[in-house]
């Protein structure tokens, strides 16, 4: 019995030294600064689109005003695709999507939408971290028939990897997704070809899409996770331009907004080497979730850290338009065709690795909208 105890303890000093070890290597970072200005808009301009149970992610609004949205994958939601009707959310394109279903394709994680200007819904499955099949799959919005899908090679989304946030060309021929890798730090870009059916990972750990050394101090809750390590995030935040000339993007945990052409992306002939080279340093940011741009070539940022929405206008210079308590996590964007951009708040500080009665205490979640003053186009 003596040993028995012995052992116990012996295991339980090692699980302390090794804790201890981890904390000190990963349970801390660097504070950024304050980068909020004083806000244009004061935060009653925010109109609450939905109230739900269950934390939102990303947004995608159509050019006829329909609202998709989805369920946030680390709030363990019954379903994850929804069609916002009258205030409620209604599973898409039905209730057999929403988990396995024998002989018919279904959703597994899905975080991020977004409509194209084919009237496409397109959906990004990240399969619980390429555990299973990362998956991209697109919807016409006239018929809500499946048109389109390709599942992920393991050589471009492989186990750990974590397909985020997308953006689709105008022409709805290329997707560009920020594979935001969180467990094992590996980020990078991923292309993808509608037309070939084929897809390029590229950028893999460069420097503009790796996280630095930042604490995400979110409202009520330093994002440490079981108090010893710092949640690091990659690159996550990503949008194209107007005309799809230029893609920017950054790491959550970055301070820094890059960009480079498309045209570039696109070129197959570039080594990694030489695409890098390519990129360009764009503006200092915020730490940042979503991401979008409008017609004027503006580009907004939501941070997590100061419940706010930011503008940088073409020249890099950050605004920030509303800031409210209310903004629990800004997350995902879309503008509407009525000017309006929508936001959703995942109040990540929240749900991640919390039991599932705290994550309900918080409820509900919101989806709000306001008009910035500038138009964006409808679905980004």
């Amino acid at each position: 019995m003596r040993r028995v105890v012995y052992a116990f303890g012996g295991i339980f000093i090692v699980i302390i030294v090794v804790g201890v070890g981890i904390k000190a290597k990963f349970g801390d970072g660097m504070r950024l600064e304050d980068r909020t200005t004083i806000p244009v808009f004061s935060g009653d301009v925010l109109e609450t689109v939905a109230d739900l149970e269950y934390p939102p992610g990303n947004i995608a609004v159509s050019q006829d005003g329909r609202v998709f949205f989805t369920l946030h994958p680390d709030g363990r939601p019954p379903t994850k695709v929804h069609e916002l009707f009258d205030g409620e959310p209604v599973a898409y394109p039905n209730l057999e999507y929403q988990t396995e279903t024998e002989g018919i394709p279904f959703f597994q994680s899905i975080l991020a939408i977004r409509i194209d200007r084919h009237n496409r819904l397109w959906v990004l499955d990240f399969a619980d971290f390429g555990q299973g099949n990362p998956r991209i799959s697109a919807f016409d919005l006239g018929t809500n028939e499946l048109v389109h899908t390709y599942d992920f090679p393991p050589d471009v989304a492989g186990l750990t990897s974590m397909l985020n946030d997308f953006q689709v060309s105008p022409e709805g021929d290329k997707i560009y997704i920020a594979e935001t890798s969180p467990l094992l730090h590996h980020p990078a870009l991923i292309i993808y070809d509608v037309t070939t059916q084929q897809s390029r990972r590229v950028l893999d750990s460069h420097e503009s899409v790796l996280p630095e050394n930042y604490l995400i101090q979110a409202p009520g809750r330093d994002m440490i996770i079981f108090g010893i390590y710092a949640m690091r995030v990659g690159v996550d935040s990503i949008a194209l331009d107007r005309d799809g000339q230029w893609l920017y993007y950054g790491a959550v945990n970055s301070d820094t907004l890059y960009r480079i052409r498309s045209a570039d992306l696109n070129d197959t002939s570039l080594s990694d080497e030489a695409l890098g080279a390519r990129v360009e340093t764009f503006a200092d940011k915020t730490l940042s979730d979503g991401l979008t741009t409008d017609l004027e070539g503006n580009v907004y940022l939501s941070d997590m850290e100061h419940s706010a929405i930011h503008r940088l206008n073409p020249e890099g210079k950050l605004t920030t338009l509303v800031q409210d308590k209310r903004l629990r996590w800004p997350d995902g964007f879309s503008f509407g065709p009525d000017g309006n951009l929508y936001v959703t708040c995942s109040s990540l500080q929240n749900v991640l690795f919390v039991s599932p009665d705290e994550m309900r205490a918080h409820a509900p979640y919101q989806i709000y909208r306001f008009n910035p003053g500038v138009r964006g186009i409808a679905g980004h």
